[in-house]
């Protein structure tokens, strides 16, 4: 059997918490009723966090809206560490001008945008005329036709060869209980899988992010790796990106790793949590 503690427990040895998003702090609801009073303990023991997501929907302004309209009120932007950020960071180093074309909803082209760069929806893009456009992006599973918009895609990459970004490297994000969805990493498998491109993938579990979420919380207080834990609900990307990194874990059983299945999916692929909560409610 494995041995669940309380999230209360394991919390207060540490100076920072990174929180993955989906499946620890929200749902298919929205934000998991009760995790305002996580947040006010934290608050109450000096313990710094910050949100360590690879969704790429919307600008950082916009996802830390999201938990102040559930009482949240210390997540702000400067709390968001996005992998679209490290996108969007990658397209002002590499991309100096032109329009790159995207599959999202048009708040995710907020990472594009700020990198200086021209936007275009995939389903608006002209085969015929690709001159200026200078690369992909994925940002979002919505926003656009699937049935359409992908092979759109799978399309331009055989007319002209670009870059491929991909912002998001999630596989698939729970929708329900039980039910899970296909994420924008997912689609990015598919298109990659038949176009035979190799894509410039940013998120967990990519050390880059933690990285760049390490140096942000070293901004507000000096903390060493061995004094942050990284909470999260997948094992293949929270979890193994912040083994790797040299950060403690939490696996939370309140996503996509069902309580059933945990310890034989810990058994199997050898990607052990440091600790176990089924959630992070206090």
């Amino acid at each position: 059997m494995i041995d669940i503690k309380q999230f209360q427990d394991v919390v207060v040895h540490y100076k920072t918490v990174f929180f993955d998003a989906f499946g620890v702090l929200k749902n298919h609801r929205g934000v998991i009723a009760g995790v305002e009073k996580t947040f006010e303990f934290l608050d109450a023991h000096g313990i710094n966090y910050f949100i360590l997501t690879n969704d790429a929907s919307r600008s950082p302004e916009a996802l830390a809206e999201v938990y102040q309209r559930y009482g949240i009120e210390h997540i702000t932007a400067d709390q968001i560490v996005s992998s679209g950020m490290l996108a969007r960071d990658w397209l002002s180093m590499k991309v100096k001008d032109g329009t790159l074309a995207y599959l999202g909803t048009e708040q995710s082209a907020h990472y594009i945008q700020t990198a200086g760069l021209g936007t275009i929806p995939i389903k608006d893009v002209d085969l015929t005329r690709l001159e200026d456009i200078r690369g992909v992006v994925l940002l979002d599973d919505e926003g656009f036709s699937w049935t359409h918009d992908i092979n759109k895609v799978i399309n331009l990459l055989r007319k002209k060869n670009m870059p491929v970004i991909l912002a998001n490297t999630d596989v698939h994000y729970p929708v329900s209980k039980n039910d899970v969805a296909v994420a924008i990493g997912g689609i990015a498998n598919l298109i990659e899988q038949v176009s035979g491109h190799h894509f410039i993938r940013f998120g967990k579990p990519d050390a880059q992010i933690f990285l760049f979420g390490y140096e942000k919380a070293c901004q507000q207080k000096p903390v060493a790796r061995n004094e942050i834990l990284m909470v999260g609900d997948t094992l293949f990307t929270d979890i193994i990106g912040a083994n790797k990194f040299g950060m403690d874990t939490v696996l939370v059983l309140s996503g996509n790793t069902l309580p059933e299945m945990a310890q034989i999916r810990i058994a199997t692929t050898g990607i052990i949590p440091t600790y176990i909560c089924e959630n992070i409610l206090i």
